[in-house]
């Protein structure tokens, strides 16, 4: 017994040392000590082969002398460089072998950040692949430049040659470079054959319009020879000269019919004219035209029922929304643990029984990464000394944070929330494929992820109208933001809604670069769609403004309230593009962090967000603003009461919670996309989709390789109150409204800047520079203290003689 307790005792010793060394090659620290060992390796193997090329020749004598001290190699890196030098160079693959410390290189990179194994192995397959091509494609060389070629591409290469020939093996090659950029690079023609088509239709249209030209004046050639050869052949005689200057007077003719009637001239004699004639009678046929036959039908109606209803999606008539494969699946069953619910259960009914709390009933509903227990108290309990309880209950479950809902709203119970020891991941997946998001008839349907009861919970962001996101860092902003810009993108065309992206970071939303010419809305003379500067930031929410204003306009002129009317009237035709009238797609502004713009620019971001969010929600603008600083002077008052939907992630205090919310709870949540959502009302507690940034990407690539827009939808121009010019003297330099401040200087005969700021609602730096401008033309005096300066010219006439001057000048 004693043996065997011995021998058992050594195998589980043995066990824990396997375990412990294993455990040691897995661990972070040795993976690091590998990637830093490959990068080095790397470096070596590239300064090995570097030398080789200048060396090898004199090295080819040193090689079979690896041990012997008093040989020396010529390798910057001595035998061994000149060893793997020659293995992989000479007999390898030639110049095509510094691919192998690329490789090496990249592999070391990946390991030290956590890249996927399975990235690695991708990356080796394309770079042997490409190795072997190159080192074929220079056997083609005679031998006197085999090195380039090494002798497997040499050999390799006189192989085929004896096969297919060098014509043959010159196409094969051709053939499989092809195919790499194809699979490599999703290298298409399509953009080439649709430029060609664009170049035959442009073409054919320039053609017609050149017929079409040179007809109406061929007509009018023809039409003036025969013209002037008719007065050649008329020529009038004396008689007809002189009966010219009679005076006819006309009669209607009693005996002509009532369809020809005829018309006699009775000829008064000139007296100074000895002229003698017989009055004539002149016929002339009435012709009887036919009343126009009048049309009960509206022509909007006629249009409609010939063409058919306005399609706004015909442009991109072939194109394919995302499908569910390029987003992750995860195993999303909720495991539940019969034991860890009662034991929670037991713990909450003791620690309210220790403070003389009965309960009447319980009842447990588990969810992705919250279990929320519904409890009934016995009567003549008080409500707030369960909700004081919050703390001393998080202590007897040992839970990261607990939330009591006191009471639920709807119902006559109290809900405490318990996060569940093993969460379950919820997928982009899962919710877009759901089917209360894919029979959504929502305008804007964003699936934010899953509630405690673990259904889809599908909001409308043109009900909202402005959405107002915040949480702390590292929390699932960016994560939340993803999901809702992924929602849209498989609901709505391309026709249909517009993004503006700001990223003061400039890392988190860049990959919706690639859809840019689908999705994205930018600035004229911009030329990346997603904003990272801040200047930028204060020219395109003003631009968005003029935006919001000229869409007023258009409803105003169409007599409608919102968007949805508008767009409804003008796809029935009811609406003339001729008047400025077009569809309009629905413009969503996505700020990263606020916060960020607020300390920079202050008041110039503030202003026109707080006109945006009072405005803009009937004419389709709707915003997203998010912060990981959820303060008072950040999210300011004007802000808060336009933006009643709110996404709180976690936050580190309760007075940020009441900031965002204004109420607490968001810092009693876990993390990693646990969320409150809340609309004017109720809160809602929610598991945000995860959706990582591969995700991302292949749906950013699957949109961005179909046919696009020529260029981004284009805002209106907004000139900045400050875009003046220092160079006052010059007349090309000078402000667009130059002559319009000087009308308004000469009208009133008084040169102040206030006055321009009043008349040409202006700021006061461009008043100002306006000001600079007028004197350095000669139209106003100088600086006189408080006083206004003199105006030099004293009417219109005078102010338009003197521009004139300037012009010829």
């Amino acid at each position: 017994m004693a043996k065997q307790k011995l021998s058992t005792n050594k195998t589980n010793a043995q066990k824990v040392e396997k375990t412990s060394i294993f455990s040691y090659i897995k661990s972070r620290h040795s993976k690091t000590l590998f990637s830093i060992f490959l990068i080095l390796f790397s470096f070596f193997l590239c300064i090995a082969f570097i030398s080789f090329f200048f060396n090898w020749q004199e090295d080819q004598s040193t090689l079979n002398y690896l041990t012997d001290k008093t040989v020396q190699s010529k390798n910057l890196l001595g035998k061994i460089g000149a060893h793997l030098s020659n293995f992989f160079i000479y007999e390898g693959f030639g110049l095509a072998a510094f691919i192998i410390p690329f490789q090496v290189f990249l592999t070391g990179f990946f390991t030290i950040v956590q890249k996927k194994f399975s990235r690695i192995i991708i990356s080796w397959n394309w770079g042997l692949l490409t190795m072997v091509w190159i080192s074929i494609a220079f056997g083609f060389l005679n031998e006197n430049y085999a090195l380039l070629s090494g002798v497997v591409g040499f050999e390799i290469n006189n192989y085929l040659q004896t096969f297919i020939g060098k014509t043959g093996l010159t196409i094969i090659l051709i053939f499989t470079l092809i195919s790499y950029l194809a699979f490599r690079y999703k290298l298409s023609f399509d953009a080439f054959i649709e430029k060609m088509k664009q170049k035959r239709v442009q073409r054919e249209a320039d053609s017609l319009e050149e017929e079409s030209l040179d007809k109406p004046s061929e007509k009018i050639k023809e039409e003036s020879s025969s013209e002037s050869i008719h007065l050649k052949k008329d020529k009038k005689s004396e008689f007809e000269v002189a009966l010219e200057n009679l005076k006819p007077t006309i009669e209607k003719h009693s005996d002509v019919s009532p369809k020809n009637e005829g018309i006699i001239l009775k000829i008064e004699k000139d007296p100074e004219l000895k002229i003698e004639e017989t009055v004539k009678v002149l016929e002339i046929d009435i012709e009887e035209t036919e009343e126009e036959e009048s049309s009960t039908e509206n022509l909007s109606d006629k249009i409609l029922k010939d063409f058919g209803e306005f399609d706004p999606t015909l442009e991109l008539s072939n194109f394919k929304f995302p499908t569910f494969n390029l987003l992750k699946q995860y195993n999303e069953s909720i495991s539940i643990d019969p034991q860890e619910l009662e034991a929670n259960k037991d713990r909450i009914v003791e620690t309210l029984k220790n403070y003389k709390i009965g309960i009447a009933e319980i009842k447990a509903t588990v969810g992705p990464t919250i279990t929320l227990y519904e409890i009934v108290p016995e009567a003549g309990i008080r409500i707030s000394k369960i909700k004081n309880l919050e703390d001393d209950i998080a202590l007897s479950l040992s839970a990261l944070g607990i939330r009591i809902i006191a009471p639920i709203p709807g119902k006559g119970t109290i809900g405490i929330e318990v996060p569940n020891k093993k969460a379950t991941i919820v997928s982009m997946h899962s919710v877009i494929s759901s089917k209360k998001f894919q029979e959504s008839q929502m305008e804007l349907p964003i699936a934010l992820g899953k509630t405690i009861s673990n259904e889809t919970f599908v909001v409308d962001l043109a009900t909202m109208p402005h959405l107002l996101m915040a949480g702390a860092t590292g929390q699932g902003k960016s994560v939340g933001l993803n999901a809702v810009l992924t929602s849209l993108l498989y609901k709505k065309h391309p026709a249909e809604v517009k993004f503006i992206l700001v990223d003061p970071k400039k890392v988190e939303l860049t990959l919706f670069n690639k859809i840019e010419r689908h999705y994205l809305a930018k600035l004229p003379d911009v030329e990346e769609a997603i904003i990272t500067d801040t200047t930028k930031v204060v020219h395109t929410l003003n631009s968005l403004c003029i935006e919001m204003d000229n869409r007023y306009d258009l409803l105003k002129d169409a007599m409608v309230r919102n968007i949805k009317e508008y767009n409804v009237k003008f796809k029935q035709r009811k609406l003339n593009p001729n008047d400025g009238h077009h569809f309009l797609p629905y413009i969503i502004l996505v700020i990263d962090e606020f916060a960020d713009l607020i300390m920079t620019a202050g008041k110039e971001v503030e202003t026109p967000i707080a006109r945006l969010a009072q405005l803009a929600r009937a004419i389709g603008i709707h915003l997203i603003v998010a912060t990981q600083r959820p303060s008072v002077n950040v999210i300011t008052g004007i802000i808060k009461a336009n933006f009643p939907a709110r996404i709180a992630f976690r936050v580190t205090s309760k007075i940020d919670s009441r900031t965002i919310l204004d109420s607490g709870g968001a810092d009693q949540l876990i993390g990693r996309g646990d969320l409150l959502y809340t609309a004017g009302n109720e809160i809602n507690r929610i598991q945000c989709a995860f959706i990582d940034t591969p995700e991302v990407e292949k749906i950013t690539d699957f949109i961005g390789s179909q046919k696009a827009y020529a260029d981004a939808y284009l805002l209106p121009e907004y000139v900045d109150d400050e875009s003046g010019t220092s160079i006052d003297i010059d007349i090309e330099d000078r402000d667009k409204l130059f002559k319009d401040a000087a009308e308004i200087i000469v009208t009133a005969q008084q040169g102040s800047a206030s006055l321009l700021q009043r008349k040409l609602k202006l700021g006061y730096n461009r008043a100002g520079r306006l000001i600079d401008q007028l004197e350095a033309a000669g139209i106003v005096g100088g600086f006189e203290g408080s006083k206004a300066r003199q105006v030099l010219v004293q009417d219109f006439i005078a102010l338009e003689h003197l521009l004139e001057n300037e012009k010829k000048q």
